[in-house]
């Protein structure tokens, strides 16, 4: 189906609209509808009369009218009644919803009329509607069926009902309705024919009803309506468009209609007249036509010989115009070309685009009707001005468009033919608000970085990548006595003391060698040189700014003499108070005492947090010849605090060791003891090892499992039920400390340790449990327990092993290992 795009005519002007590439001269297209509105009342109407007939008698009409009425059939009339109703709605726009379904429903009744009456026809039968309306004693008379329309007219209406319904369906194509158009118009025109030729076999099919003239003039007029129904598509469109397709067609339509029978009607004068005979006029009739058409023909082609040299140039230029519009449509900038008097000639996308408008909207205005009155009016004057000075012009101008005002670089240029005289003009508008936007960035950003470095409170010099001063801050005759003016242009190295140049020069050399050099600060072995002769340490961040064109490096540099001398002084302070800390930390905790029948060999690391004073602590205390108490602990916390807690705790727990008390007493002791101290928290475990006996009693609050070796290994947790730690309990009721008592075989060794031993962040203590157990394991495979240089060894290899640098530990560090000696070597394991 035919798809028509709407184009807005320019004022005052028709322009052609374009259809699937016909065009079309609006009132053409007005005048159409209006032809067949009027077709359709006036089909319509002479239904309508032929209703009136019936209904009032014959002699309600006379004259000619009523001659041509005479055999109308009623039901012919109210077929064409429903039919001039119908093409008369679907002709007009806009067509109400209620309007058009009643206007489908009429149009329906004459198709079902007509195809009732060829039912009627093939089969023989009487349906019993030819005399619904009216009875019919004239046809009965003449041995015809009364009421009955002819079977020409009944296949007319029923063509004419569904053209008329697929006419008002914009879905369906407009052929479906204008080929039944057609073929009814046909049907009506060979009863003129036959009227006019007087030939009666044109006017009915044997013996049966013939069309009345009424009804053939309804006919041809239905036809016309239903033909130009929608004239902007289909084969009314190829027959009215305003291009030489339409042209060419209504001429050979005119040609076809009027002169064959002008032709035909006057042989057939001749033959009445008996100028010549029969066959005479079959020959003229013919050399006629011939000579007709022979005309027609070469004229025809005459024309179709300037339509396709019109054609070729056409095409050359239009692919002329084609790789223009391309090559402007596909440049970023607005580009666009005015005739003398400002209209519109092309535009590309981006001008649509800028103004929101389609090229259509564009082409054949002016400034004013399609831009904002201010920017049209500033958009003519530099039209004007540009053709004044006969030359082109730039310049750079803010515009306000309906999306903001945005900054453009605008370019306007006379077209000029071969004469020189200009004939159009042409503008390249290119938008160059971020351009300028980001220059004005720049600006402001250059404006602050001076500020900036003037404003540092350090002094600041920027070099290129071969240490030429290129800016220096107010600060640097602060810092070197010499005013940044007489700097620029020097070099850097100017102002490092003679003797260490070349080590600066190397350092600089190297930074800007890296591939991917970050900001830096150095403060080693640099000093400057003042203006006086004077040097002084300084402190130097480099950073540097590489592009395509230049490395630059930003020096900031800051007298650290200050610094130097309180770092020598803290640095006096804290070894001072290192020495302290080592004796004090040493003095609470003490040695531990030498027995024979107990060897052993500790370690404590200090952690770097705090000056070699901790809350880790152990204590071996002899109870009786064969019975050894030991105790290991940790006070949460680090410092001065902590290392107080563990002293008080250490001689606590001493004393009580010595009372005699068990394991769970002594814990239970202990707790109630940190419990009146002040958000204090204690892990720590306490063994009685009874040799005599081989076993051993322990009791743990919350600390970490004591590992135990037997002779002949492998190395294991000694299994104890853990208490909580020390403080945790309130007073008076808590959870009680459960002691047990393990075997322990001659020639076993104890490992006791802190957390600082194994705890690592974002590890599970449980595992760094095993790795303890394992270099356990590893480390006194074989090795006899009760040698105490052995043991010393073995704790040293056990740091070592758990430990990665112990330079760098940031907990307490206490690991006690003991040895029962046994009745005999132990055996070795392979």
């Amino acid at each position: 189906m035919t798809r028509e795009r709407r184009t807005p005519g320019l004022s005052g002007m028709h322009r052609p609209e374009q259809v699937e590439n016909l065009p079309f001269h609006p009132p053409v297209l007005r005048v159409a509808r209006a032809a067949a509105r009027t077709a359709a009342l006036a089909a319509g109407v002479l239904g309508l009369a032929g209703l009136v007939r019936w209904i009032a008698g014959a002699d309600a009409l006379t004259g000619v009218l009523a001659d041509a009425l005479v055999t109308m059939k009623a039901n012919t009339a109210v077929g064409l009644v429903a039919l001039g109703f119908s093409l008369s709605v679907i002709t007009r726009a806009p067509v109400r919803p209620w309007m058009l379904s009643t206007a489908r429903g009429t149009a329906l009744l004459a198709a079902v009329l007509g195809a009732l009456t060829l039912v009627e026809y093939a089969f023989g039968a009487n349906l019993g509607i030819d005399e619904l309306l009216f009875r019919d004693p004239a046809a009965e008379a003449r041995g015809q069926p009364p009421g009955r329309m002819a079977p020409n007219t009944a296949v007319a209406l029923l063509l004419a009902g569904a053209a008329s319904l697929c006419a008002g369906a914009s879905r369906m194509p407009a052929r479906a309705s204008q080929i039944p158009a057609l073929a009814v118009g046909a049907l009506g025109m060979l009863r003129l024919y036959g009227a006019a030729y007087r030939v009666p076999e044109l006017e009915r099919f044997g013996a049966y009803v013939g069309v009345a003239p009424a009804t053939a003039v309804a006919l041809l007029l239905l036809g016309t309506a239903l033909f130009l129904a929608r004239p902007r598509e289909g084969l009314a469109a190829l027959l009215l468009n305003a291009g030489t397709t339409g042209a060419l067609g209504r001429w050979l339509f005119v040609t076809v209609l009027i002169l064959p029978p002008l032709l035909g009607w006057a042989v057939l004068a001749g033959e009445d007249a008996s100028v010549f005979g029969e066959r005479l006029g079959t020959a003229l009739l013919v050399g006629a036509h011939v000579a007709v058409f022979t005309t027609v023909i070469f004229a025809t082609l005459a024309v179709g010989r300037r339509v396709e040299v019109a054609h070729a140039r056409l095409e050359w230029q239009v692919r002329q115009n084609e790789l223009l519009q391309a090559f402007m449509d596909h440049t970023p900038a607005v580009v666009f070309i005015k005739d003398l008097h400002g209209r519109f000639l092309a535009v590309n996308t981006t001008f649509e685009q800028s103004l929101n408008l389609s090229r259509e909207q564009v082409l054949g205005r002016r400034d004013q009707d399609v831009m904002p009155s201010d920017l049209a009016r500033q958009a003519r004057a530099a039209d004007l001005a540009m053709l004044a000075e006969g030359k082109p012009v730039q310049r750079e101008e803010l515009l306000t468009l309906p999306g903001g005002p945005r900054e453009f670089l605008s370019t306007l240029f006379p077209l000029k033919d071969a004469s020189g005289t200009p004939y159009a003009l042409c503008g390249v508008v290119t938008d160059i608000t971020e351009r300028v936007a980001a220059q004005r960035e720049v600006q402001r950003s250059h404006r602050r970085f001076i500020a900036l470095l003037e404003s540092a409170p350090d002094a600041t010099l920027i070099t290129d990548g071969d240490g030429t001063v290129v800016m220096a801050n107010p600060q640097v005759q602060r810092l070197f006595g010499r005013a940044p003016s007489d700097l620029v242009g020097t070099g850097v190295v100017g102002l490092v003391p003679a003797s260490r140049r070349r080590w600066h020069t190397a350092l600089l050399g190297a930074y800007l060698r890296l591939r991917d050099p970050k900001p830096t600060v150095l403060d080693r072995g640099l000093y400057g040189l003042r203006g006086d002769g004077s040097e002084f340490p300084v402190e130097v961040s480099v950073s540097s700014l590489r592009s395509e064109e230049e490395t630059l490096v930003l020096l900031t540099v800051r007298d650290i003499t200050e610094r130097r001398r309180l770092e020598a002084e803290r640095a006096e302070r804290y070894e001072q108070q290192r020495r302290i800390a080592y004796t004090l930390q040493h003095s609470l905790m003490g040695e531990p005492p030498r027995l024979a029948h107990l060897p052993c060999a500790y370690r404590y690391l200090a952690s770097l947090q705090d000056p070699g004073v901790g809350g880790d602590w152990f204590d071996v205390i002899p109870l009786d010849e064969r019975r050894t108490g030991v105790l290991i602990g940790d006070v949460m916390g680090r410092g001065l605090e902590a290392a107080a807690v563990m002293g008080q705790l250490r001689a606590a727990s001493h004393a009580l060791a010595r009372t005699g008390a068990t394991p769970s007493a002594l814990m239970s002791a202990l707790d109630a003891f940190v419990g009146d101290l002040a958000d204090q928290l204690v892990t720590c475990v306490y063994l009685v090892l009874d040799q005599s006996r081989d076993e051993v009693t322990l009791c743990s609050a919350g600390h970490l499992p004591v590992i135990a070796l037997p002779p002949g290994g492998p190395a294991c947790r000694l299994g104890t039920p853990v208490g909580v730690p020390l403080g945790v309990n309130d007073a008076g009721s808590g959870v009680p400390f459960e002691e047990t008592t393990r075997p322990l075989p001659p020639g076993s060794a104890l490992v006791l340790y802190t957390d600082g031993l194994i705890e690592r962040p974002g590890s599970d203590i449980e595992v760094q449990v095993d790795v303890l157990t394992h270099a356990v394991d590893v480390v006194l495979d074989g090795v006899p327990a009760d040698d105490p240089g052995t043991l010393d060894e073995a704790a040293d290899r056990l740091v070592r092993t758990l430990i990665a640098d112990t330079d760098v530990s940031d907990d307490d560090v206490t690991l006690l290992l003991l040895g029962t000696p046994g009745r005999g070597s132990p055996p070795r394991r392979s």
